[in-house]
């Protein structure tokens, strides 16, 4: 554990130049976020009622709404070095806010930590047949939470392994199935019509949370640009490659079922498709999930604590619920925190590029991080519950999109209205535990 204390990455303090990693380190890590099984069974989701080049459109129109969200708040976290849940204080939701999403972030990265885990152990145990699917799910879980502990170093040079190794067993995938590829491409959509519109909201829905918290990965750019290339590369090439196999997959088999796909590809090939898959996502929840606990213990208690012994805590508990089966019962609440992300986001861009209420203090302090934030934006407290509600409830446009709009223009109108002056400040004096260094 004492080794471990050092790989804190900055989780309450910003990101130094000399800490910070090259465009290709973050933009890999990306990608293999937007690789996942998720964009495949989206891909077969669309092939299933589209035709693949109204397919490719959908994911382009998509690829292009999350770019511009994940671009736009990812330049806040590149230009402060720090993660989302920090960052919130001085973004319009404050010291309370900031505390509750890092509570939601780490509450809803560890559910999926633990989903996704016991998706690896069940197809673990199919395989190879000699260990229950509990045990695989426990061993693949403590593997992922060793290298989430280690920090961004070591999820690099997972993602150098998993993201090339995922798309060559994916591009087998392909081709052992569907035997007339372009017969497959242009042959008509084989089940029900999907919409443009459904489409392009199923796209932007699969990904608009990693959108959100862009900063927990952009705080590691080492400039603006950068931030630009990772993203448009990671998000788009993410839609444009893993998404179009599920299409092809749909059009060549006439299914939406995916997962039957690989079950019936040959044995342990089949596996390493979703443990590759899985890896290269899993070890950012559990890192989302930590940085969200320390910042909410500090906020709350004003008490620094490692995020390595975090991410061990969270990781072994997470592994035990997957394990025992319980996380995937709760599959549908997960979805439903969800929903909060898109307006926090929509308030962070409105604050920090328009409204600017503590903008001069976030940026007057670098390299440090603001002794001083509110306590809470009143507000907030009313226009973060309102967007998220009311843009599920519009029966037209993407729900996320549309809670994420109505936040922006809800909070600029409240900083125009001077609706935001009610606040109180604190001090951060933090007591360490269990840390080697601040660093």
């Amino acid at each position: 554990m004492a080794a471990l204390l050092g790989h804190d990455d900055q989780a309450l303090t910003r990101v130094p130049d000399q800490a910070r990693h090259p465009w290709l380190s973050v933009a890999t890590q990306r990608f293999g976020q937007t690789t996942a099984l998720s964009q495949l069974l989206l891909g077969a989701t669309l092939g299933f009622g589209m035709t693949f080049w109204d397919a490719f459109l959908a994911l382009t129109i998509g690829a292009v709404v999350l770019n511009a969200v994940a671009v736009t708040v990812g330049v806040i976290g590149q230009r402060e070095g720090l993660s989302t849940a920090i960052l919130t204080r001085w973004t319009g939701f404050g010291h309370a806010g900031s505390a509750m999403l890092g509570l939601i972030i780490a509450l809803s990265a560890t559910g999926w930590f633990g989903v996704q885990t016991g998706l690896a152990g069940v197809t673990l145990a199919d395989v190879a047949g000699v260990l229950p699917a509990p045990v695989w799910s426990l061993l693949f879980g403590i593997v992922v939470t060793v290298i989430a502990a280690y920090g961004v170093r070591w999820m690099a040079w997972t993602a150098y392994v998993a993201v090339p190794a995922f798309l060559v067993l994916l591009v087998w995938l392909v081709l052992t199935n569907v035997h007339d590829i372009p017969a497959a491409l242009g042959s008509p959509a084989p089940g029900a019509p999907i919409g443009m519109l459904t489409a392009v909201t199923l796209v932007t829905g699969s990904f608009i949370v990693g959108a959100a918290i862009a900063p927990d990965m952009t705080r590691f750019n080492r400039n603006e640009w950068d931030v630009v290339k990772q993203t448009v590369l990671g998000i788009t090439l993410g839609e444009w490659v893993i998404s179009l196999a599920g299409v092809i997959i749909a059009h060549g088999l006439g299914t939406t079922d995916i997962m039957g796909v690989i079950s019936r590809s040959s044995g342990w090939i089949g596996a390493l498709v979703v443990v590759t898959a899985v890896l290269k996502i899993n070890d950012w929840n559990l890192y989302s999930a930590s940085l969200g606990l320390v910042n909410f213990f500090d906020a709350v208690f004003a008490v620094r604590i490692s995020r390595a012994q975090v991410t061990v805590m969270v990781g072994c508990a997470g592994s035990f619920l997957a394990a025992a089966g319980i996380v995937s019962q709760f599959s549908h609440f997960l979805v439903l925190l969800g929903v909060v992300f898109p307006p926090v986001t929509g308030i962070m861009i409105a604050e920090y590029y328009v409204v600017r209420r503590w903008r001069k203090e976030i940026i007057s302090t670098r390299p440090r991080v603001p002794r001083s934030a509110p306590s809470w934006v009143p507000a907030t407290v009313v226009i973060w519950p309102v967007a998220a509600g009311i843009g599920e409830l519009l029966p037209f446009g993407q729900s996320s999109v549309n809670s994420l709009v109505l936040a922006f223009v809800l909070y600029v109108s409240a900083g125009r209205f001077d609706l935001l002056r009610m606040r109180t400040r604190r001090a951060t004096n933090r007591k360490v535990v269990g840390e080697a260094s601040a660093a």
